[in-house]
């Protein structure tokens, strides 16, 4: 694959990725400017991510059927477009909506990112480090959101953070213009009733976590039913329930539920903790969370390289168990830790997630049909999304109002906990399921 296109197509990814650890660092700042609560902060994030993840597989389905260099072009400009109205947003509301749009553009342009890699490396070998390439560059995002982050809420306001995305969205989008895309695009519709169906199943359930409201919850399992129903009696179905026939293919996109959900709630949490019970300014939390997001940029390409060799069971098991440990050491933390005691809670976690990115999504996408790549690909990341809102809604509710530092402390033990038991549940799922037939090649991949 051409080096290239692979950093073009990262560009997308990398988009995507820095607007979540940007935001994230900027949510104490922007909460007192526009007199946001909790709930309003909560909904800064989950406003983009609800979107991106009830769209992505509508996403992967338009690209698949109109092809993906067009689709990744329309959802850099509205990604673009929807970052200047959050930089320029009023009120709470205002940015939520604005969030939301980002959201869109969003889920328009990631899944082409992984569909046109899948199509361009027949060979498992040469895909599997391609998407380790993937990525560590795209993990760049990570390590960069809280120091650009920081740094621009310190010296240009919050703002600034959300107008950053334009100029790179604009050099984005003049390399998507150039590219080839490899491939024939497959035949069939956007299946509208099931995107529908399944935002509102995942826009009820982060609405009843976040506002406590049963009935939403009622609405949430009922959308989700339907969406089900929907998309067995669909002939050209959002969710193709037949790709997750493969036991490597349900199990990776489990695994990363379970990654997304932990690593982007517990973003949060540590950002609220870091700025509001130890009082650090902005950019002192960019430079504290490093430890989280380096790994991610160091370990993704090695993650990349081992499983080409051995396939992707090693490194998520060990990334899971890794990530165990580290989510263990939160019941270290109290109201006034040292940075050194939170230290290892954030390096075991980076650590367990870099080793984790680029193994589950090869384990997730390599047994998919070649025209049917951006519907895995968005199948995937779905998931991701949507775990990685739901688990903001749930860590920021478990957690509680930061003003209340015993509270907030206990509920951090509370998480790390809960998390930890959930990675290791996740470890045992991928020891059956993520077998070693990626490595050799699926049959429906090349």
């Amino acid at each position: 694959m051409r080096p290239a296109l692979l950093i073009t197509l990262c560009t997308g990814m990398f988009l995507v990725q820095l607007d979540v650890t940007v935001v994230n660092v900027a949510l104490p700042t922007l909460g007192e400017q526009l007199h946001a609560g909790l709930t309003a902060l909560q909904w800064v994030v989950d406003g983009y991510s609800v979107v991106l993840a009830a769209l992505l597989l509508v996403g992967g389905a338009l690209g698949d059927v109109l092809g993906h260099r067009g689709v990744v072009l329309t959802g850099l400009v509205g990604f673009g477009a929807a970052s200047a109205a959050c930089g320029f947003a009023r009120s709470a509301s205002w940015l939520i909506a604005a969030r939301a749009g980002q959201g869109i553009g969003a889920a328009l342009l990631l899944p082409g990112t992984l569909a046109v890699i899948n199509r361009s490396c027949p060979d498992p070998s040469s895909r599997a480090r391609a998407l380790g390439v993937w990525a560590g560059v795209s993990a760049l995002a990570l390590p960069a959101g809280p120091l650009l982050g920081g740094a621009l809420v310190s010296l240009a306001g919050w703002r600034s953070v959300f107008l950053l995305n334009v100029p790179i969205v604009v050099a984005a989008a003049l390399a998507v213009r150039k590219m080839v895309e490899p491939g024939a695009r497959a035949a069939g519709r956007v299946d509208v009733p099931g995107a529908a169906t399944a935002a509102l199943a995942l826009g009820a359930g982060v609405y009843a976590v976040i506002g406590h409201r049963p009935v939403a919850a009622v609405i949430a399992v009922a959308a989700a039913a339907t969406f089900l129903v929907i998309e067995h009696r669909s002939a050209d179905p959002m969710l193709p329930l037949a790709l997750l026939e493969s036991r490597r293919t349900a199990g990776a996109t489990i695994v990363s539920a379970a990654m997304n959900f932990v690593g982007l709630g517990t973003v949060l949490v540590f950002t609220l903790y870091l700025q509001r019970v130890l009082h650090l300014t902005p950019i002192d939390a960019g430079l504290a969370l490093l430890p989280l997001f380096l790994p991610l940029v160091l370990l993704g390409p090695l993650s990349g390289r081992l499983t080409a060799k051995l396939g992707p069971r090693p490194s998520i098991i060990a990334g899971l168990l890794l990530g165990a440990v580290g989510l263990g050491a939160l019941l270290r933390v109290d109201t006034a830790t040292a940075y050194p005691t939170l230290l290892p809670a954030l390096l075991g976690l980076g650590a367990g997630m870099g080793l984790l990115t680029a193994a589950v999504v090869t384990a997730a996408v390599t047994d998919a049909p070649r025209d049917r790549a951006g519907v895995a690909g968005g199948i995937n990341n779905a998931a991701r999304q949507a775990a990685g809102a739901l688990g903001v809604a749930v860590f920021g509710a478990v957690a509680g109002d930061p003003a209340n530092h015993p509270a907030f402390v206990h509920g951090l033990h509370t998480l790390g906990v809960a998390a930890a038991a959930l990675w290791l549940a996740a470890a045992a799922l991928a020891a059956v399921t993520t077998g070693p037939r990626t490595r050799a090649g699926a049959t429906g991949a090349g």
